[in-house]
C-alpha cells in the first residue's frame, strides 16, 4: 500500500483514525485525527502523538501479536473534558502488519451516565432526610414520648409534613418521567390558554391569600386557541405561579401576562407569549442558567421550607420543549423574577 493509498484509506474512516506501521511510525491520519491530535503527526513515532499509557500499551501489543484491542483516550476540547473509546485493529500493509487506531467520541454517553448517577444520588438524599426524621419521631413516640400528649401532637404534625414532602417528591418524579417519555410527541389538541390560566389562578387563590400576595392577570378579551396539552399547560402555569407566590414574599405582587398569537422570530411563526413576573427579592443572575436543572436550588433550606422538591422548573422545561416552545428566565437581586414562555399557535 503506497502512502497515497494509505492516506485515502484512512480518510474514508468516518471518525478520527490513524494508521501505524510496524516500525511504530504514523503512516497516515485523516482530517478528524489531525484535528484531535495535531497537524504534524504523520511520520512521527506514535508515542509522541498519543502519550497516554493505556492506549500506548494497547497499540504496542497489537503491533507485536496482531490481536485486536480496545482502550480509552481522555482529552479536553477547550470547553469540556472529552472521552474517546479507541479501537486498535491489525491491518496488512505492504509486506508487513500495522495497526488502525480509531477514536469514537463517547463523551455524551459518559455525561448521560454521570447524570443518572447524580440523579440517583439526589433522589436518595432528598428521601433520606424526611425518612430519617420519621424514623426518629417514631422511635421517640414508642419510647420517651409514649404518654406525652403535647409532644405526641407536635411530633405527629412534623411527621405529617415530612410524609407530605416525600409524597410531593415522588409525585414530581413520576410527573417528570411521564413528561420525558412524551417529549418527542407533540400535542395535537386545541387549547384555550387563557381559560386554563384562569382555572389555575382560581385553584391557587387560597395559597396567594395565605402568602399575602396579590396576583394580577392581563389577557386578551377575545378568546383564542393554541395547539397544546391542557393538563401539562396547567402544570406549567401552576409551577410558575406557585414559585412566584412562594418566593415573592409577603406583600409582593405577581403579574401574569398573556399576549395573543403574533409572529415570534425565535420560533419563526405565530406564538403566544405568557409571562409570570413577581416583585420579590430576585435571584443573582449567576444562578439563572441552572434553575431548570433537576434538584438545583438557589437556597436549599428555604426551598424545602416552602415545600419545594427542586423539580418544578425541570418539569416546566420539558413540557415547553414538548410543545416546541421556548423558556426564558430573567432575574436580578431586588428586581424580582420573570419567567416567559413562548408557545407555538399551531
Amino acid at each position: 500500500m503506497t502512502p497515497e493509498q494509505s492516506a485515502s484509506f484512512v480518510e474514508a474512516v468516518p471518525m478520527p483514525a490513524v494508521l501505524i506501521r510496524r516500525d511504530e511510525r504514523i503512516e497516515a491520519a485523516n482530517s478528524g485525527a489531525r484535528t484531535l491530535l495535531g497537524d504534524g503527526i504523520v511520520g512521527r513515532h506514535f508515542i509522541t502523538a498519543l502519550r497516554q499509557p493505556g492506549l500506548l500499551d494497547a497499540i504496542e501489543a497489537t503491533l507485536r501479536d496482531g490481536a485486536p484491542r480496545d482502550a480509552q483516550y481522555l482529552t479536553n476540547d477547550g470547553r469540556q473534558d472529552t472521552t474517546f473509546r479507541v479501537t486498535v485493529r491489525p491491518v496488512m500493509l505492504t509486506l508487513t502488519h500495522g495497526a488502525l487506531v480509531c477514536f469514537e467520541d463517547i463523551t455524551h454517553l459518559e455525561q448521560a451516565g454521570q447524570m443518572r448517577r447524580d440523579f440517583v444520588a439526589n433522589v436518595s438524599h432528598e428521601l433520606k432526610t424526611p425518612l430519617t426524621a420519621l424514623m426518629g419521631f417514631i422511635e421517640t413516640l414508642k419510647g420517651p414520648a409514649r404518654n406525652d400528649a403535647p409532644a405526641r401532637e407536635r411530633f405527629l404534625t412534623i411527621m405529617e409534613s415530612e410524609a407530605g414532602r416525600m409524597n410531593r417528591l415522588v409525585g414530581d418524579l413520576l410527573s417528570l418521567s411521564r413528561v420525558e417519555a412524551e417529549e418527542r410527541m407533540r400535542p395535537t389538541q386545541l387549547v384555550d390558554p387563557v381559560a386554563v390560566l384562569r382555572s389555575t389562578l382560581h385553584g391557587l387563590a387560597q395559597l396567594a391569600e395565605r402568602a399575602r400576595v396579590t396576583v394580577y392577570l392581563e389577557a386578551p378579551e377575545t378568546p383564542f386557541q393554541i395547539v397544546g396539552d391542557s393538563d401539562q399547560l396547567r402544570q406549567v402555569f401552576t409551577n410558575l405561579i406557585e414559585n412566584a407566590v412562594k418566593y415573592g414574599g409577603a406583600g409582593a405582587d405577581v403579574f401574569v401576562t398573556v399576549a395573543a398569537p403574533a409572529y415570534e422570530p425565535r420560533l419563526r411563526g405565530a406564538a403566544t407569549r405568557i409571562s409570570v413576573r413577581d416583585t420579590g427579592p430576585g435571584i443573582d443572575p449567576v444562578h439563572v442558567p441552572r434553575l431548570t436543572e433537576r434538584f438545583y436550588r438557589v437556597d436549599a433550606h428555604r426551598s424545602r421550607e416552602k415545600g419545594g422538591t427542586g423539580l418544578g422548573l425541570a418539569i416546566v422545561k420539558h413540557i415547553v420543549n414538548r410543545h416546541r416552545g421556548r423558556l426564558r428566565i430573567s432575574s436580578a437581586p431586588g428586581k424580582g423574577t420573570e419567567v416567559t414562555i413562548l408557545l407555538p399557535a399551531n
